[in-house]
């Protein structure tokens, strides 16, 4: 993966600053210089290995139905692999294999859905016998804090007159690892909660959750940093904050399975909310059309989905390409872990996990609020904005060993978001994540387009902002108030095609009753032309309630609204579905989420 940070300076005791040479490449959202990683001991264990490293082992995530994996871990074993991690509650088992027909031959094997190498290279030997990272000596600091351009940018600065957020709520940062012995992040986090999930298997030891560069504990900074008067302070300096370790040492890659132990960790251990400033290695955009790039996005799409149903919400950064995301062309990046070659792809490909159902996905602003010169973009993709610094003007947070630094790029715009989403929690303790999801949206202020032809959309949503710069003022203010009755959420795609009718379920259930008078439909839909679009949505018994016949002159992009419908003579529970009318030629899109609430 490559690196992501566009500059770099670093501080140590006082305000003179060194500069630090940028990285060479910014296609990823992070990467760092890697540091040693020398062996230690520790009170807890490392993972028990899944047996004898050989040359030429290579790693599978293998799909079958969410429950007992027992059989299609047995088949593992009697092809020619071992076990090395499974996640049962997903139907994913992590396998690897120095044989070169094990893929095929699994994808053979009863109640086996999918297979797919999450790798193009060996996985290291210290997969086998991880080492723990280095545990830096730590530099006092003289400087103090102070209203950096980034916190006025989205009000930071007045929101912790309010609060300075919970420490009820946990924040995960799936990264590089994170310097816990740092001056400004040790008062607020969290070891309990922190791990190392680098090739896919939990490491508890101490320290395993340690930065294996200066990525991770830099968006941590912006995160959590403490507000104790020296170095800087952060977004929302009164929450929790874990390390959850999904880069490997050496590489500092960031494979599928690696994303996918971490978004299980988020979800077992209560995290509100966590930063993902990365792709999954080593395909810049994974394609369902290829047999292994499909079962990648499976299975870190079942697992963020499970950290999801878990109470967990994902923010994640768009990337550093200036690359259109909605109109995706080629990708000459890719695989990152061996020799890239360019390949032509479509919108069917996606970065993973930015473009996940569900993923709050952060374009970066420089300073002033315009798009930062190498932020990726794009109409429908980009949900909301925030500062990740452009040239000269970066984001300065701390860095391993009590140091501090500035970096840019959009990996240091999601902390400002997940910091805000934090605060939200912070404000809102019963909210979902679809609540603080759309909160985000709902509270943030509107970015115009620019004169930029390649900025398409409204004031309110567009390809380069999204919805709009973050707010963290209103995140504190209690100005959005989420929907009151049960709720309900599909954030499944589902394409909608010319001249086709097409539907997306919900299944109801624990609603006693029959559905109420105000019935709230809220529906996200991705569509060139909406003047060709017909919205029903369908009971559980079949009776069909129109939601809006658009006018056919109607040439807007997109339906993002809520309808009331009164269905008080449907029985509650059951399966309710958004049927879709696309009554014309030359314009698609897609289903991107919808929900009820009763």
């Amino acid at each position: 993966m490559a690196a992501a940070v566009v500059g770099a300076t670093v501080a140590i005791a006082a305000p003179a600053q060194a500069t630090v040479e940028p990285q060479a490449r910014d296609l990823s959202r992070a990467k760092a210089p890697v540091q040693a990683a020398p062996a230690a001991t520790s009170a807890r264990t490392a993972p028990a290995l899944a047996g004898a490293w050989a040359a030429g082992t290579r790693a599978y995530l293998v799909i079958t139905t969410p429950g007992d994996t027992t059989a299609v871990r047995n088949a593992v074993a009697s092809n020619g692999g071992t076990v090395f991690a499974s996640y049962d509650a997903i139907g994913v088992v992590v396998a690897h294999s120095t044989s070169a027909s094990f893929a095929a031959t699994m994808r053979g094997v009863s109640g086996v859905q999918q297979v797919g190498a999450t790798r193009t290279s060996d996985v290291p030997a210290d997969a086998y016998n991880p080492a723990l990272p280095a545990n830096p000596s730590q530099s006092a600091t003289t400087l103090t804090e102070s209203n950096r351009w980034d916190m006025t940018q989205i009000k930071a600065d007045q929101a912790w007159a309010v609060t300075t957020g919970s420490a009820a709520v946990k924040v995960g940062v799936l990264d590089t690892g994170v310097d816990d012995q740092h001056q400004d992040i040790a008062p607020n986090f969290n070891a309990a909660d922190s791990v190392s999930c680098a090739y896919g298997k939990a490491d508890t030891r101490a320290g395993a959750w340690r930065d294996v560069g200066s990525h991770g504990t830099h968006v941590a900074g912006t995160i959590a940093a403490a507000k104790n008067g020296k170095g800087v302070i952060c977004v929302a300096p009164g929450v929790k904050i874990s390390s959850v370790r999904i880069a490997e040492p050496t590489s500092s890659l960031f494979f599928a399975e690696n994303t996918v132990c971490g978004f299980m960790w988020a979800g077992d251990h209560g995290f509100k909310v966590t930063n993902n400033s990365y792709y999954t290695d080593p395909w810049q955009f994974n394609c369902p059309d290829n047999i292994d790039q499909a079962a990648i996005i499976e299975g870190v799409r079942r697992a963020q989905a499970y950290a999801e149903s878990k109470g967990s919400l994902q923010v994640a950064a768009a990337g550093n390409s200036n690359y259109d995301l909605a109109n995706k062309t080629t990708d000459s990046e890719s695989p990152n872990d061996s020799t890239p070659t360019t390949r032509t792809i479509t919108n069917a490909c996606i970065d993973i996990p930015t473009e996940l159902p569900g993923v709050v996905t952060v374009s970066a602003q420089a300073n002033g609020g315009a798009k930062a010169s190498y932020s990726n973009f794009g109409n429908g993709v980009i949900d909301v904005t925030a500062p990740g610094g452009d040239g000269a003007t970066g984001v300065y947070s701390t860095l391993p060993g009590g140091k501090y630094g500035s970096m840019s790029g959009t990996s240091m715009a999601s902390p400002h978001v997940t910091g805000v989403a934090a605060l939200i929690a912070s404000a809102n303790p019963t909210y979902t994540p679809a609540d603080i999801r759309g909160a985000l949206g709902t509270q943030a202020t509107d970015k115009a387009c620019p004169s930029d032809s390649r900025c398409t959309g409204t004031a309110t949503k567009n390809g380069f902002f999204g919805e709009g710069q973050v707010d963290a003022l209103k995140a504190v203010s209690g100005t959005t108030q989420p929907p009151t009755g049960r709720y309900f959420e599909n954030l499944t795609d589902v394409a909608v095609v010319d001249n086709a009718t097409v539907e997306s379920p919900i299944a109801v259930s624990g609603v006693t009753g029959n559905a109420p008078a105000t019935l709230k439909v809220g529906v996200d839909i991705k569509h060139t032309y909406r003047g060709d679009l017909v919205l029903s949505l369908v009971a559980p018994d079949g009776t069909v309630y129109l939601l809006e016949d658009f006018a056919n002159s109607d040439s807007a992009d997109d339906v993002v609204k809520t309808y009331t419908v009164n269905a008080s003579s449907e029985v509650a529970n059951g399966t309710w579905k958004l049927r879709v009318q696309d009554v014309a030629s030359q314009d698609t899109g897609r289903i991107d989420a919808w929900n009820l609430t009763f």
